[in-house]
Protein backbone atom coordinates (compact mmCIF):
# COMPACT_ATOMS: atom_id res chain seq x y z
CA UNK A 1 0.00 0.00 0.00
CA UNK A 2 1.43 3.82 -0.69
CA UNK A 3 2.63 5.56 2.20
CA UNK A 4 0.57 7.40 3.60
CA UNK A 5 2.61 9.93 5.11
CA UNK A 6 4.59 10.87 1.59
CA UNK A 7 1.95 13.15 -0.01
CA UNK A 8 0.26 16.45 1.52
CA UNK A 9 -3.30 15.05 2.36
CA UNK A 10 -5.11 16.95 -0.64
CA UNK A 11 -2.88 15.35 -2.98
CA UNK A 12 -3.70 11.31 -1.46
CA UNK A 13 -5.09 9.01 -3.66
CA UNK A 14 -7.96 6.82 -2.86
CA UNK A 15 -9.16 3.75 -3.98
CA UNK A 16 -12.72 2.82 -5.23
CA UNK A 17 -14.11 -0.68 -6.80
CA UNK A 18 -17.09 -0.11 -7.82
CA UNK A 19 -19.37 -3.01 -6.84
CA UNK A 20 -22.80 -1.38 -6.30
CA UNK A 21 -24.36 -2.38 -9.80
CA UNK A 22 -27.41 -4.54 -9.82
CA UNK A 23 -26.07 -7.22 -11.99
CA UNK A 24 -29.43 -8.12 -14.36
CA UNK A 25 -27.32 -8.94 -16.78
CA UNK A 26 -25.35 -11.70 -15.36
CA UNK A 27 -27.87 -12.93 -13.19
CA UNK A 28 -25.32 -12.89 -9.80
CA UNK A 29 -23.85 -10.10 -8.08
CA UNK A 30 -20.38 -9.82 -10.50
CA UNK A 31 -18.13 -8.22 -7.12
CA UNK A 32 -18.65 -11.96 -5.77
CA UNK A 33 -17.59 -13.65 -9.16
CA UNK A 34 -14.53 -15.98 -8.85
CA UNK A 35 -11.90 -15.32 -11.74
CA UNK A 36 -8.48 -15.39 -9.50
CA UNK A 37 -9.65 -17.48 -6.34
CA UNK A 38 -11.36 -14.95 -4.25
CA UNK A 39 -14.23 -12.59 -5.04
CA UNK A 40 -13.56 -10.21 -7.81
CA UNK A 41 -14.21 -7.23 -5.51
CA UNK A 42 -11.71 -8.65 -2.80
CA UNK A 43 -9.18 -9.20 -5.64
CA UNK A 44 -9.66 -5.83 -6.96
CA UNK A 45 -9.72 -4.39 -3.56
CA UNK A 46 -6.25 -5.78 -2.79
CA UNK A 47 -5.06 -4.70 -6.57
CA UNK A 48 -5.60 -0.88 -5.29
CA UNK A 49 -4.20 -1.20 -1.91
CA UNK A 50 -1.07 -1.13 -4.26
CA UNK A 51 -0.96 1.88 -5.66
CA UNK A 52 -3.58 3.66 -3.11
CA UNK A 53 -3.07 5.30 -0.11
CA UNK A 54 -7.30 3.48 1.12
CA UNK A 55 -9.21 2.15 -1.12
CA UNK A 56 -13.25 1.50 -0.77
CA UNK A 57 -15.81 -0.99 -1.61
CA UNK A 58 -18.43 1.22 -3.51
CA UNK A 59 -21.71 -0.61 -2.63
CA UNK A 60 -25.58 0.11 -2.90
CA UNK A 61 -27.42 0.46 1.06
CA UNK A 62 -27.39 -3.41 2.04
CA UNK A 63 -24.90 -4.98 0.64
CA UNK A 64 -22.36 -4.21 3.47
CA UNK A 65 -24.19 -7.05 5.42
CA UNK A 66 -21.57 -9.70 5.92
CA UNK A 67 -18.60 -7.94 4.55
CA UNK A 68 -15.26 -8.84 5.94
CA UNK A 69 -13.83 -6.90 8.91
CA UNK A 70 -11.39 -4.15 8.31
CA UNK A 71 -13.13 -3.76 4.64
CA UNK A 72 -13.67 0.09 4.07
CA UNK A 73 -16.72 0.93 2.77
CA UNK A 74 -19.08 3.57 0.69
CA UNK A 75 -22.87 3.49 0.40
CA UNK A 76 -24.19 5.17 -2.84
CA UNK A 77 -25.95 7.92 -1.38
CA UNK A 78 -26.79 10.02 -4.83
CA UNK A 79 -30.11 9.83 -6.73
CA UNK A 80 -28.41 8.75 -9.86
CA UNK A 81 -28.56 5.19 -11.40
CA UNK A 82 -25.66 3.38 -12.66
CA UNK A 83 -22.09 3.60 -11.94
CA UNK A 84 -22.21 7.29 -11.45
CA UNK A 85 -23.62 7.00 -8.37
CA UNK A 86 -21.32 5.42 -6.60
CA UNK A 87 -18.35 8.04 -8.16
CA UNK A 88 -20.15 10.94 -7.18
CA UNK A 89 -20.99 9.79 -3.67
CA UNK A 90 -17.11 9.25 -3.03
CA UNK A 91 -16.03 12.48 -4.31
CA UNK A 92 -19.16 13.84 -1.90
CA UNK A 93 -17.81 11.87 0.67
CA UNK A 94 -14.10 12.54 0.52
CA UNK A 95 -14.75 15.75 -1.61
CA UNK A 96 -10.57 16.02 -1.12
CA UNK A 97 -9.53 13.20 -2.56
CA UNK A 98 -8.62 12.04 -5.87
CA UNK A 99 -10.14 8.44 -7.02
CA UNK A 100 -8.91 5.51 -8.72
CA UNK A 101 -12.06 3.91 -9.75
CA UNK A 102 -12.04 0.20 -10.98
CA UNK A 103 -15.05 -2.10 -12.04
CA UNK A 104 -15.76 -5.22 -11.04
CA UNK A 105 -16.80 -6.07 -14.49
CA UNK A 106 -13.13 -5.24 -16.04
CA UNK A 107 -11.47 -8.62 -14.70
CA UNK A 108 -8.01 -8.85 -16.23
CA UNK A 109 -7.11 -5.66 -15.17
CA UNK A 110 -3.41 -6.00 -13.84
CA UNK A 111 -1.40 -4.12 -10.91
CA UNK A 112 0.86 -3.23 -13.63
CA UNK A 113 -1.97 -1.04 -15.06
CA UNK A 114 -2.99 0.64 -12.45
CA UNK A 115 0.74 1.47 -11.75
CA UNK A 116 0.54 3.08 -15.14
CA UNK A 117 -2.66 5.06 -14.29
CA UNK A 118 -1.32 6.31 -11.26
CA UNK A 119 2.40 7.52 -12.91
CA UNK A 120 0.72 8.99 -16.15
CA UNK A 121 -2.45 10.97 -14.00
CA UNK A 122 -2.52 14.36 -14.73
CA UNK A 123 -4.27 16.16 -11.67
CA UNK A 124 -4.57 19.33 -14.00
CA UNK A 125 -7.61 17.56 -15.69
CA UNK A 126 -10.70 16.24 -14.47
CA UNK A 127 -9.76 12.72 -14.96
CA UNK A 128 -7.09 10.89 -16.43
CA UNK A 129 -8.83 7.22 -18.14
CA UNK A 130 -7.86 4.24 -20.01
CA UNK A 131 -9.03 4.11 -23.78
CA UNK A 132 -8.35 0.98 -26.11
CA UNK A 133 -5.80 2.11 -28.88
CA UNK A 134 -6.60 4.20 -31.36
CA UNK A 135 -9.75 5.03 -29.85
CA UNK A 136 -11.05 8.53 -27.91
CA UNK A 137 -13.27 6.56 -26.41
CA UNK A 138 -12.21 6.82 -22.09
CA UNK A 139 -13.21 4.01 -19.83
CA UNK A 140 -14.77 5.76 -17.09
CA UNK A 141 -14.96 2.73 -14.69
CA UNK A 142 -10.75 2.74 -15.11
CA UNK A 143 -9.86 6.25 -14.50
CA UNK A 144 -8.30 8.52 -11.92
CA UNK A 145 -11.35 11.14 -11.29
CA UNK A 146 -10.20 14.19 -9.57
CA UNK A 147 -12.17 15.99 -7.03
CA UNK A 148 -12.40 19.08 -9.53
CA UNK A 149 -14.82 16.26 -11.52
CA UNK A 150 -17.49 16.40 -8.79
CA UNK A 151 -19.29 19.99 -9.65
CA UNK A 152 -19.51 18.87 -13.07
CA UNK A 153 -20.22 15.61 -12.65
CA UNK A 154 -23.11 16.56 -10.08
CA UNK A 155 -24.63 19.09 -12.71
CA UNK A 156 -24.38 16.65 -15.47
CA UNK A 157 -26.59 14.40 -13.43
CA UNK A 158 -28.83 17.23 -12.64
CA UNK A 159 -30.09 17.05 -16.17
CA UNK A 160 -30.90 13.80 -16.03
CA UNK A 161 -27.42 12.04 -17.89
CA UNK A 162 -26.30 9.37 -16.03
CA UNK A 163 -23.31 7.89 -18.56
CA UNK A 164 -19.99 8.25 -16.83
CA UNK A 165 -18.56 8.07 -20.51
CA UNK A 166 -20.61 10.81 -22.24
CA UNK A 167 -19.64 13.16 -18.85
CA UNK A 168 -16.25 12.45 -19.30
CA UNK A 169 -16.21 13.21 -23.20
CA UNK A 170 -17.23 16.73 -22.42
CA UNK A 171 -14.53 17.51 -19.97
CA UNK A 172 -10.87 18.43 -20.34
CA UNK A 173 -9.25 14.56 -19.67
CA UNK A 174 -6.18 12.80 -20.37
CA UNK A 175 -6.78 9.34 -22.16
CA UNK A 176 -3.39 6.65 -21.98
CA UNK A 177 -3.84 3.13 -23.45
CA UNK A 178 -3.33 -0.09 -21.35
CA UNK A 179 -0.37 -1.89 -22.92
CA UNK A 180 -3.19 -4.47 -24.22
CA UNK A 181 -6.86 -4.01 -24.70
CA UNK A 182 -7.47 -6.73 -23.46
CA UNK A 183 -7.83 -5.42 -19.88
CA UNK A 184 -10.31 -3.12 -20.61
CA UNK A 185 -12.46 -6.55 -21.36
CA UNK A 186 -15.91 -6.02 -19.52
CA UNK A 187 -17.40 -9.53 -18.36
CA UNK A 188 -21.46 -8.21 -18.36
CA UNK A 189 -23.13 -11.57 -19.33
CA UNK A 190 -22.71 -15.37 -17.64
CA UNK A 191 -20.82 -16.55 -21.86
CA UNK A 192 -18.09 -13.71 -21.22
CA UNK A 193 -17.89 -14.67 -17.43
CA UNK A 194 -17.19 -18.47 -18.47
CA UNK A 195 -15.05 -17.15 -21.64
CA UNK A 196 -12.51 -15.57 -19.36
CA UNK A 197 -12.60 -17.90 -16.63
CA UNK A 198 -11.79 -20.54 -19.07
CA UNK A 199 -9.01 -18.38 -20.75
CA UNK A 200 -7.73 -17.89 -17.68
CA UNK A 201 -7.49 -21.07 -16.70
CA UNK A 202 -5.46 -22.20 -19.56
CA UNK A 203 -3.31 -19.19 -19.32
CA UNK A 204 -4.49 -18.15 -23.24
CA UNK A 205 -4.96 -14.67 -23.77
CA UNK A 206 -8.46 -13.56 -25.06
Amino acid sequence: MANQTSMPADKELYGLVLSGGQSSRMGQDKGLLRYHGVPQREYLYQLLQMVCDRVFLSLRPGQEEGLTSGVNFLLDNHDVRGPLNGILSALHQHPQKAWLVVACDLPLVSEKTLQKLVAERDNTKIATAYAAAGSPLPEPLLAIWEPAAYAPALAFSDTGKTCPRKFLLQEDIKLIHPDSDEELFNANHPEEFAFITQKLSHGKPL
